[in-house]
């Protein structure tokens, strides 16, 4: 499968994020899946591109063209798809990947987050999305989101459109086993 990962470009991250991010992504290149990426090199970023390349995975980068400063890019990728603006980038990688890996980030992975989870809940597409909860830097983000439910601004059906866990073994038990469901815009339960 090709997986997309969303997180963390900063070069301030600390190395128990990059570690267990490398092992993710190592042992999802080993298991035959491919990257697609934002095609960082630094952050959790360029742990997952690491990962995937000494799994032997395949990884494509997206980056806007403006993305053009030495160091930035991760430049092993195999491929490297460039494009304008940072909206026709999250489209690209939506379209090029069968399952989203949100791994901890800042405003632009929230963002990525929540734009591939609305789509979700709007029956644009029924790709598999987890939240890898490393040392439970998402436990305040899921303390929200049920507290937006408990308010009903969130249906209970929206929770289970995604996964939340901080077990790497989980998220490849996960991808292996994920049935798309058919969703469709019309069910209610999903708006």
């Amino acid at each position: 499968m090709r997986i997309c990962v969303y997180g963390a470009s900063s070069v301030k991250t600390d190395d128990k994020y990059i570690n267990a991010v490398e092992s993710l992504c190592e042992t999802l290149a080993r298991k035959g899946h491919s990257l697609v990426y934002g095609a960082g090199a630094a952050g959790l970023m360029g742990a997952a591109a690491r990962g995937f390349t000494r799994g032997g995975g395949h990884i494509t980068g997206v980056v806007p063209h403006f993305f053009n400063a030495d160091g930035i890019l991760y430049d092993k990728c195999d491929e490297m798809i460039r494009m304008e603006t940072m909206r026709e980038r999250k489209k690209i990688m939506e379209d090029n990947a069968d399952v989203f890996i949100v791994v901890p980030g800042g405003v632009g992975t929230f963002d990525e987050f929540f734009e591939i989870l609305t789509l979700k809940q709007l029956a644009r597409h029924s790709k598999a999305i987890i939240i890898y909860n490393l040392f439970g830097y998402y436990d305040k983000l899921q303390e929200f989101m049920k507290h937006a439910m408990e308010e009903n601004f969130i249906t209970p059906t929206t929770m289970t459109l995604y996964e939340i866990t901080d077990s790497a073994e989980k998220i490849v038990e996960y991808i292996d086993n994920y049935k798309p469901e058919n969703l469709t815009i019309n069910d209610t339960k999903y708006i």
